[in-house]
């Protein structure tokens, strides 16, 4: 047996055991990167933690940091207020405004998790207070990041596009973007329909009970005081920093949480334990041994197999699936980097249009990041207040499972087999 095929058959047995015992599954993925690495790949410790996602431990860190204290000192509660307020009390609606503001940002330019990772725990500190599914409303933040991802001046788009370029492959800005905007869309709208959306058109709270259905009063209770009003303008520094000087979302979040805590110490004594410490072990303990299958070609290894099949539309449609699976726990515009060089070959022939392959690609590997072994994912876990975070990860991994099984074949469907481009 290969070396590549034990490393996929150990993530297997790692999923069984996770899912059938009450065991971390980052803490079991490390001992499983340690066993590999080590007897498997022939890798030293070097080699393994080549694979650990510093930069995502610390936004996961600092984002739940910041976030903690402004759940502590009521920040959150008047941003809920606010947007009831901006939507007139529609609570249907907010779903939809936080689709259209990460859309937005990543259109602009935000990368995708730092615009999850703005949105995230505002939406979803509203999905609790107003009794939406947290599966819904964290759907929606991700599928509308995706869903701008690749506008012609985002970051996704630029990379692909340059990717295309450097192969000498022709492409299409406008298509690529819509593809992705409308796979996301449609997505969002059958998840706003089976998870509820519908039901918050008539949901009515305590608030509301002298109002007509779907709306919600105006609250006189959290005021704007210090702790709050610096909070505020906290993430508003976050926002600028991450989108306008390009900083690192969790390194500036870390840094705003201390100054607020070394200046209101009693309302953020206890935030450094509201960190979702559980879901930083197990997402960085998955993604060090998907680093692990990197590292020892196990990715590379798929993905060439798969390129050389002889009916090109069955290698399209395997190499959409390769990039959703793989994508659900690695970096989207990573797969995406290594999956078109395989495609070119099969894409040289002419039996596949170059646009539809790609804008399949594309739509395959980034509308998985809901995942929650994906860094949108990842967020949106972490940013959940008031859930059983166990049941709200089972909950994102079948979903995540669902999105992968299906729109890898609908986006070939749809984009490939006619011949677009």
């Amino acid at each position: 047996m290969s070396a590549e095929l034990i490393s996929i058959l150990v993530l297997v047995v790692v999923f069984v055991i996770a899912t059938t015992r009450s065991i971390n599954m980052g803490a079991l993925a490390f001992a499983a990167a340690f066993a590999v690495g080590e007897l498997v790949a022939g890798l030293d410790a070097d080699g393994i933690f080549a694979g650990f996602p510093g930069d995502l431990f610390v936004v996961l860190v600092g984002v739940t940091y910041l976030f903690a204290i402004a759940r502590a000192n009521g920040t959150t509660d008047w941003l809920v207020q606010a947007s009831i307020r901006l939507v007139g009390g529609r609570i249907a609606l907010i779903p939809w405004v936080m689709f259209v503001i990460t859309g937005a940002l990543t259109a602009i330019g935000a990368v995708s998790p730092a615009a999850v990772a703005i949105v995230a725990p505002i939406a979803l500190s509203f999905a609790a207070r107003y009794g939406i599914s947290p599966l819904l409303m964290g759907a929606m933040v991700v599928h509308g990041a995706q869903g701008g991802g690749f506008s012609p001046i985002s970051i996704y788009g630029t990379i692909v596009n340059g990717i295309l370029e450097r192969e000498n492959l022709p492409g299409n800005e406008i298509a690529l973007f819509l593809a992705s905007l409308v796979a996301n869309l449609v997505i969002a709208g059958v998840v706003f329909v089976v998870f509820g959306g519908l039901r918050s058109t008539r949901h009515r709270t305590a608030e509301s009970a002298d109002g007509p259905p779907g709306h919600v009063a105006e609250e006189a209770g959290a005021r704007l005081d210090g702790p709050r009003a610096a909070t505020l303008l906290a993430l508003v520094v976050l926002v600028v920093a991450v989108l306008v000087f390009d900083l690192d979302a969790g390194l500036t979040a870390i840094t705003l949480a201390v100054l607020i805590s070394a200046v209101w110490p009693d309302t953020s004594r206890k935030a450094v334990g509201a960190i979702a410490w559980p879901t930083v072990l197990l997402i960085c303990g998955v993604l060090t041994y998907v680093g692990v299958l990197e590292e020892m070609g196990t990715i590379t290894w798929a993905g060439e197999g798969v390129g050389g099949i002889g009916v090109p539309l069955l290698a399209a449609l395997l190499l959409c699936y390769i990039g959703a699976i793989v994508s659900a726990f690695a970096s989207s515009v990573g797969i995406m980097g290594a999956l078109i060089p395989l495609a070119v070959p099969f894409l040289a022939l002419g039996e596949i249009g170059v646009v539809g392959m790609i804008a399949a690609l594309a739509v395959s590997a980034t509308v998985v990041d809901v995942s929650p072994f994906s860094t949108n994912g990842a967020l949106v876990l972490a940013a959940a207040p008031d859930v059983d975070r166990d049941r709200f990860f089972r909950q994102l991994m079948v979903y995540g499972g669902v999105v992968v099984a299906v729109v890898p074949a609908a986006a070939w469907l749809v984009l490939v087999v006619p011949g677009f481009g």
